[in-house]
């Protein structure tokens, strides 16, 4: 029989083994939530049944993706920090009520201190001035530039910051760029608040990107998608005129800004995605920062080539800033190269642009990346643009970028090295995280 000390330090590393294992399996339980799958998964292909111009491919992207299209919008694209930065720093000059400003990446830098310092001077003036940058996109984030802010009156919020009670959701970031000024002029597309994104993508320390102004109707779309967040972060409805003023029409576009993340509608991004490469019938341009797609995705590009539509795709090149993502995104590429998808490599820097466009009717712009994460882990904003001219513009920027590039066959495919498709192996049980 064992002597009563024994016992009780038995009883006692029975109790504290009890007790770690049980926090070890909890935390195990809350970090295994951030990989689990949305409850509302597409599962099957989606058939051709109209083409884009048909009216209902219209009427069901106004339903199924949430927004209505609204008519009566005016969008201006801008190439490259050289045109992006000056038009949102004009915008934000002139506002007289509010602004409203949501973004993934918000790092130091002689960009950051100038955002800083717009968003500041225009609090102090009596502009009521909302923030909200991602907790990891703004980890780099000068904390003085965040100190300053708010001295001038900027409220500023970071979205789903570290906590023991939100670990559950870690995984899921908002990687929305969203500017509003007065509720009546819009930002978005692919630019984060950071020096890649200056200059005009003129060497491999500059990024190709683009961003796009939006006025009309569509732009209490993007108010409403910026206040999703808000609430979630602040509790806090921003509403009245200051928000959502009366907007008549300034152009002659139609358009919808719709929203994903998974607490809501994680599956509204895959789906347009879907529908959009089912109905299409001549033509796919996509630029893509990145391209990791799932199962359902890559037999929609396969489906699209088999019934006679080109398909032609723009990825970044030897400058992209994640090698796993770029290794991760080849080892798909065999099926869709060999059904004659045309992949090309963007050579003179990382090409972080985001533009699907196809039969030159409709372009999609926006935050979302062709990839799970975006599909199904991010909280995403998008623009679709039905207009014809609009669409024509955007290809020739399109084709304007395939000149600097290096196509990728499927020869090319078959011969890449045995490194390499073992780096192939190790990165595909995590595809869904990049």
């Amino acid at each position: 029989m064992l002597p009563a000390f024994a016992r009780r330090w038995s009883r006692k590393r029975m109790f504290w083994t009890v007790v770690v294992t049980a926090l070890l399996t909890t935390l195990l339980v809350v970090l295994g939530l951030n990989f689990a799958k949305p409850e509302k998964q597409l599962e099957r292909k989606i058939e051709h049944r109209y083409g884009l111009r048909d009216p209902q491919f219209l009427r069901e992207m106004s339903v199924m993706l949430g927004p209505s299209i609204l008519p009566g919008n005016r969008v201006t694209a801008y190439q490259n920090g050289d045109e992006i930065f000056p038009a949102m720093l004009e915008a934000i000059a002139g506002a007289e009520r509010t602004i409203n400003f949501e973004t993934y990446i918000y790092w130091s830098g002689r960009i950051g201190a100038r955002f800083t310092e717009a968003l500041s001077e225009r609090a102090r003036a009596g502009v009521q001035v909302n923030v909200v940058v991602d907790w990891v996109g703004s980890l780099k984030m000068d904390q003085a530039m965040l100190a300053s802010m708010e001295r001038a009156g900027v409220r500023i919020h970071r979205y789903r910051p570290l906590h023991w009670y939100n670990l559950g959701r870690l995984n899921n970031r908002t990687h929305r760029k969203l500017l509003i000024v007065d509720g009546r002029i819009g930002f978005t597309g692919g630019v984060g608040i950071a020096d890649q994104w200056l200059g005009d993508a003129q060497d491999p320390e500059h990024w190709r990107d683009a961003h796009f102004r939006i006025e009309g109707p569509v732009v209490a779309q993007m108010q409403a998608a910026f206040n999703d967040n808000w609430i979630k972060t602040t509790g806090e409805v921003l509403n009245g005129a200051d928000h959502f003023p009366p907007l008549a029409a300034v152009g002659d576009s139609p358009a919808h800004l719709f929203i994903a993340s998974p607490s809501g509608g994680s599956e509204s991004m895959h789906l347009m995605y879907l529908m959009t490469i089912a109905a299409a019938e001549r033509t796919i341009d996509m630029a893509a920062s990145y391209f990791v797609p799932d199962e359902l995705a890559v037999k929609a590009l396969i489906a699209a080539r088999r019934r006679g539509v080109r398909v032609r795709i723009l990825l970044p090149g030897p400058h992209i800033d994640s090698d796993t993502v770029r290794i991760a995104s080849r080892g798909g590429w065999g099926p869709l190269l060999a059904e004659g998808v045309e992949i090309y490599e963007y050579q003179p820097t990382m090409m972080h642009t985001k533009m699907l466009i196809v039969d030159e009717a409709m372009v999609s712009v926006g935050s979302t990346n062709f990839d799970i994460r975006s599909f199904q882990l991010n909280d995403e904003a998008s623009l679709n643009i039905y207009d014809e001219e609009f669409a024509r513009a955007m290809t020739k920027v399109f084709e304007n970028d395939l000149k600097p590039t290096i196509r990728y066959t499927h020869a090319m495919w078959e011969r890449r090295p045995l490194r390499e498709k073992l780096y192939e192996m190790l990165v595909l049980p995590i595809r869904s995280q990049l």
